[in-house]
């Protein structure tokens, strides 16, 4: 078996158009990060475990920790072994009287689960390969910063689309809308009469 790669938990971020989280996970004495989706309970969960926040009883994963530890199981590792389908799979390896066993496991549980045993998390090389990320490097091998390439034309359909936005822009008139010519906001606009105050 090839050997895992150790990472750890750069940050959980929130994508604000969708319920979904995202895990990022960065491998340890390298720029290369894994993004793992999680759903909304698996991200507060970890980011309740990461901020070390005390709840007066105990979450679900706090509570399998306190299972494991109640049956002298102990925690050693997760590991995130495969990606098929756009799906990770990963496991949670205990120790039970000296045997070593793997439990199925969702990362986004098992990744919980280690921020509260304070185990290491370690990922398959493969799926480091299909889903590692590396991020863009802003200056080349040879120290040069790299020359802003042009951006690319507009098909006919973009620049339509930009025309109205030209058209709007082109009819406002921006000296209105400096505040000094704003009227009161008791007085009406200069083209409309006084309304009688009503006694």
């Amino acid at each position: 078996m090839p050997e895992m790669i150790e990472v750890q938990i750069d940050s959980v971020r929130v994508h604000l158009m969708t319920p979904q989280r995202l895990v990022v996970l960065k491998q340890v004495n390298s720029e290369r990060y894994l993004p793992i989706w999680v759903g909304p309970y698996e991200a507060e969960a970890i980011t309740v475990a990461l901020q070390e926040v005390e709840m007066s009883r105990p979450l679900t994963h706090d509570l399998l920790k306190n299972v494991f530890g109640a049956l002298n199981a102990r925690i050693t590792r997760i590991e995130i072994v495969k990606l098929q389908n756009d799906i990770f799979y990963g496991n949670i390896i205990v120790e039970v009287d000296g045997k070593e066993v793997h439990i199925d496991s969702r990362p986004s549980d098992a990744i919980a689960l280690s921020v509260r045993a304070h185990v290491p998390i370690l990922v398959h090389p493969s799926v480091m390969e299909q889903a590692g990320i590396l991020p863009e490097q802003d200056i080349s091998e040879g120290g040069e910063t790299p020359e802003k390439s042009e951006p690319a034309p507009l098909s006919k359909e973009g620049a339509e689309r930009l025309s109205v936005f030209e058209d709007f822009l082109g009819k406002l008139d921006l000296d209105k809308l400096d505040d000094k010519d704003k009227p009161d906001d008791d007085e009406p606009p200069p083209d409309k009469p006084k309304k009688p105050k009503k006694k």
